[in-house]
């Protein structure tokens, strides 16, 4: 299909469950007024003792998403990324079978660790079993079917009755873009008319927590954990784990306005690009997440000039963010458009971050107003960009990009543009 025959992609419907909570509105205010989710862990939480600081996000009863016959039979990021993705279909007003045809409705979730609570669980039982001699019996028949990733996908395809094209994708904590990227893809090419997309991670666990902990990825030495995660800070130290979800639906331009639905924004662009250098630590020159937002642009006939802010990937680590930094002034020069990271109230998410900040973009096109980085009391002269901090800024911006970037040297971009157009 020729680029002046594909097809438009609208995002609208948006699910989040965050450590900032279980409302889109409320989220893009707290990410606004500095309004953190991050906390410490209770002594009575299993990576208490293991992290200083971590975002959870909201408890969910999973009977609420799930037949009580199957509530207890699957991992978190599932029950997180099935509640993500009922809201979102609520708040575009999507009935798949109704609104949606099920053969042209796909659903495609990113996820990173998968059920790793499940398998931590069932593989301390199987252990404390074989002591006994009897191991094998420990192990619960459903485990595969709780903890695979490809579940999340599977299940919300299960409920609505989405009958299209469906996938699931890991590539770390670039995953949620990627499940946007992939969304937009699909309805550019004809094949979807919706898409429910996005990431779910659960990964506040002792041995996941453990592992970032010793690969000194995390923030340390913070007395109060809501100052530990400080994208682009002199002090920065490290990111702060968290969980949650976030759903987006991604519709044909054509078919929303078909049922009179409005959008939050348009899906304009994506890029993508690897690193080929190191399976944890980015490229020094950022010279992959440049290649990953040029293509961006490319992809959506749009200069650099064009964009008005970059919504960061902004993690909080030394190398990432100095190296995100020099990719945007390569892109931008030194005219750079206003830039922040959400994750300063957020923490890290992992899978679900892209979307998740995919979300905050485009609320922030359609409201008009670019929430700032929480945290940057001091910018690192290495990170030297028009930094939105202290305040939200009011600013009718029209297009910009959202980064997610990840271990393994995946890098992507993703270009929103305002509901009305760039």
């Amino acid at each position: 299909m020729t680029a002046a025959a594909r097809h438009r992609a609208v995002i609208t419907g948006i699910g989040l469950l965050t450590p900032l909570g279980a409302d889109a509105a409320g989220f893009f205010d707290a990410v606004c007024t500095g309004r953190t989710g991050l906390r410490r862990p209770p002594d009575t939480h299993p990576v208490a003792g293991i992290l200083d600081a971590a975002g959870f996000a909201p408890d969910i009863d999973p009977a609420t998403v799930l037949p009580p016959s199957e509530a207890r039979r699957v991992d978190r990021f599932v029950v997180l990324a099935m509640a993500a993705a009922d809201i979102a279909l609520a708040d575009a007003g999507v009935e798949v079978g109704r609104e949606a045809d099920p053969a042209r409705t796909a659903v495609v979730l990113a996820n990173a660790f998968g059920g790793l609570g499940m398998f931590e669980a069932e593989a301390v039982a199987r252990s404390e079993r074989a002591r006994e001699g009897s191991g094998h019996t420990a192990v619960t028949p459903y485990l595969l079917a709780g903890m695979l990733p490809n579940m999340a996908t599977a299940r919300i395809a299960i409920k609505h009755g989405v009958r299209g094209y469906s996938s699931t994708i890991s590539t770390a904590c670039a995953s949620g873009a990627y499940a946007v990227a992939e969304a937009l893809r699909l309805i550019r090419e004809g094949l979807a008319d919706v898409v429910v997309c996005g990431g779910a991670e659960a990964p506040l666990l002792p041995t996941a927590a453990t592992t970032f902990r010793n690969s000194r990825a995390l923030a340390g030495g913070w007395a109060d954990p809501a100052e530990a995660s400080r994208p682009f800070d002199r002090r920065r130290n490290g990111f702060v784990l968290g969980e949650g979800a976030g759903a987006l639906v991604v519709e044909r331009a054509e078919h929303a306005a078909a049922r009179g639905r409005p959008a939050y924004a348009e899906v304009a662009g994506w890029g993508v690009a690897t690193d080929a250098y190191h399976p944890t630590a980015p490229r020094a020159d950022g010279t992959g997440a440049a290649s990953a937002m040029r293509l961006a642009l490319a992809d959506a006939g749009l200069a650099p000039a064009d964009i008005g802010y970059v919504n960061a990937h902004g993690t909080g680590t030394t190398r990432g963010d100095a190296a995100e930094a020099l990719a945007i002034r390569a892109v931008f020069g030194a005219h750079t458009p206003a830039v922040s990271s959400v994750k300063g109230v957020t923490g890290h998410l992992l899978a679900a971050a892209g979307a998740v900040e995919a979300a905050a973009t485009a609320l922030a096109l359609r409201r008009g107003v670019l929430p700032p980085t929480y945290n940057l009391d001091d910018p690192d002269p290495e990170c030297d960009l028009d930094h939105v901090r202290k305040a939200p800024r009011e600013a009718a911006v029209r297009v910009a990009l959202s980064n997610s970037f990840a271990f393994g040297g995946h890098n992507v971009s993703l270009a929103l543009a305002h509901p009305g157009g760039p």
